[in-house]
């Protein structure tokens, strides 16, 4: 976990505060000892697997945590999702450490919701790794068949084809009359931009993109248009409608050059957090507060905190868009 995430995390998140010494004193005396276990020089990564498994059960067992055995798949949902940012989080840092203990962090929320599964009788972590192995040899074809595919574009596509024919199946299995789409498998209850990056991307994986950047730029001049005319009117719904389709188009453009939108924006925030940072430091040792100062006067503390060196860029400047093999910059205005 980063340094700056540590104490939020401590006061945000029940299990970073429980005092179960008992139990994880065991549990830690058990994932030492599986560690000690080595093959061919390494650490056995099975052994190590099934020891926090096991730490897992202990603690939602008998005489284990009240605070573990408390929890249900609807309350570890929101450590899910702060788990997933803080791992991002991470790899943008470029720490080797924070990364390996970020991962390790959501990796166990995989193993708790394994465990409730495994006391529900539905399923266990067993079923979690058996399906997922059985998924990845089934999507490549191209390793384990007789499939050809000479490039990750043409892995993607041969992907969807894949993903679309599961779909059908499964819909079909369950009678279903509704034709199978490749945009199914995209949740409506994903963050706006991290939608519109799948639905995009899983269209295009079929062929059906821009032939250019420059093509998906001049979009953005027609909506940006569109907008304006939008903005002079009165519809609210149709200004919401215009600023949609420009957001929509945006995104495309991430996508197509190889960018995540989210990440990107996350990039953008930081930016912004850390520009409007140094402009109140600055205007505190005027001994005036920030908002007491005049639109020029911001206007040249902005400008001023724009030429300072940037505290949250990205190491080197570069993100990778996991699965893609493509890089992209992101520079600074």
């Amino acid at each position: 976990m980063s340094r700056r995430n540590s104490q939020r995390k401590r006061a945000s998140s029940p299990r970073a505060r429980k005092p179960d010494g008992k139990a994880s004193r065991r549990g830690s005396r058990g994932l030492r000892h599986a560690g000690s276990t080595k093959r061919g020089g390494k650490k056995d990564a099975g052994r190590l697997f099934a020891a926090l498994v096991a730490l897992q059960t202990r603690l939602r067992g008998p005489g284990g945590c009240p605070w573990d055995r408390k929890q249900t798949h609807d309350s570890l949902r929101t450590y899910l999702v702060e788990e997933t940012y803080e791992v991002l989080d991470a790899l943008n840092s470029g720490d080797t450490n924070e990364i390996a203990s970020e991962l390790g962090d959501l990796l166990l929320q995989v193993v708790f919701h394994a465990e409730l599964g495994r006391q529900a009788g539905r399923f266990d972590i067993c079923d979690v790794i058996e399906r997922i192995h059985t998924k990845l040899v089934r999507r490549h074809p191209h390793v384990f068949g007789d499939v050809t595919a000479r490039t990750a574009g043409e892995v993607l596509r041969k992907w969807e084809q894949l993903k679309a024919e599961e779909r059908f199946e499964k819909g079909r299995a369950a009678e279903s009359t509704k034709a199978a789409s490749i945009l199914d498998g995209v949740s409506p209850g994903l963050p706006g931009l991290v939608e519109a990056h799948q639905l995009s991307r899983r269209a295009a994986n079929i062929g059906f993109d821009w032939n250019s950047a420059e093509g998906i730029l001049e979009k953005i001049e027609e909506e940006t248009r569109e907008l304006r005319e939008a903005w002079r009117g009165t519809d609210s719904a149709h200004r919401e409608d215009e600023i949609g389709d420009l957001l929509f188009t945006a995104v495309n453009l991430a996508r197509f050059l190889g960018l995540d939108p989210e990440i990107a924006l996350k990039q953008a925030n930081r930016k912004f957090k850390g520009r409007f940072q140094a402009m109140e430091r600055e205007a505190a040792t005027s001994g005036r507060a920030l908002g007491n100062h005049s639109a020029a006067e911001l206007d040249a503390l902005w400008t001023a905190a724009k030429v300072q060196p940037s505290e949250t860029r990205a190491k080197g400047g570069q993100m990778r868009v996991a699965g893609t093999g493509r890089h992209g910059v992101i520079r600074s205005k």
